[in-house]
């Protein structure tokens, strides 16, 4: 009996699970910077040259790698982050106001995307308060503290990249690039998790489990991974 006769959720790889999403549809993107990003998912976007994307992610690629090979490509209408430096592509376009840029406070970002997943539809926070990310949002004292009302983040797909997962879509991830995985794939109504290894159920340590398998609608195996260093830095031995 294959995988995919024992789970639904396995796809053969990224063709087959991202074979419905069409142009103007919102994607989130686990991710930081380079670190942990759904590589094969973002490789078939390309390959399918889908267009009129809002991206939700934490800076939309870097060193035109990553997510910024759709924004070379102009496939990226709106992109909702929390960092742009670093990342000249995103830049150059803000500037000659070829995309549109909703750029949130980090904290701010995650708890966005936490209430996504998590049915709240909005919450106020102190921070931004004063600056121009409160332009036109509603504000509240609460002890006396100024307050923003923010609204939650969720996405039509939301693309992941596990270190493991099992064919019941319970994922682990590694080290830093869990980072907004997690949060991410509570938040897409339909969340594809490609992992480096699939293995079949009990395989994980339920204690070991980041994202159980509800949250996951579909998972594959991914290949030919890149995991590209930004920064490289080596100390220099000492004599």
């Amino acid at each position: 009996m294959s995988v995919r006769a024992r789970s639904q959720k396995v796809y053969a790889d990224a063709v087959e699970a991202l074979a419905d999403v069409t142009d103007g549809t919102a994607i989130m993107c686990g991710g930081f910077g380079l670190c942990g990003i759904p590589e094969n998912c973002i490789d078939e976007l390309y390959r399918r040259n889908v267009r009129g994307l809002t991206v939700i992610s934490n800076n939309c690629g870097n060193m035109g790698m990553g997510l910024a090979v759709l924004l070379k490509r102009h496939q990226v209408k709106k992109v909702i982050c929390s960092y742009v430096g670093g990342n000249p592509d995103l830049e150059e376009q803000i500037l000659k106001k070829e995309v549109e840029v909703e750029l949130n406070p980090q904290g701010t970002f995650a708890e966005r995307i936490r209430a996504g997943g998590h049915g709240i539809r909005a919450f106020f926070t102190p921070t931004g308060f004063g600056t121009v990310v409160a332009e036109g949002k509603e504000v509240r004292e609460f002890d006396g503290v100024p307050c923003l009302l923010e609204t939650a983040l969720s996405a039509d797909f939301a693309f992941v990249k596990a270190w493991r997962g099992d064919t019941e879509g319970n994922l682990m991830f590694h080290e830093s690039a869990r980072n907004f995985s997690p949060l991410m794939a509570s938040a897409g109504r339909v969340t594809v998790a490609e992992v480096e290894e699939l293995v079949e159920p009990g395989m994980i340590d339920p204690n070991h489990v980041h994202t159980p398998g509800i949250f996951v609608q579909r998972i594959f195996q991914g290949r030919e991974y890149r995991n590209t260093i930004e920064k490289l830095t080596l100390r220099e031995e000492e004599n």
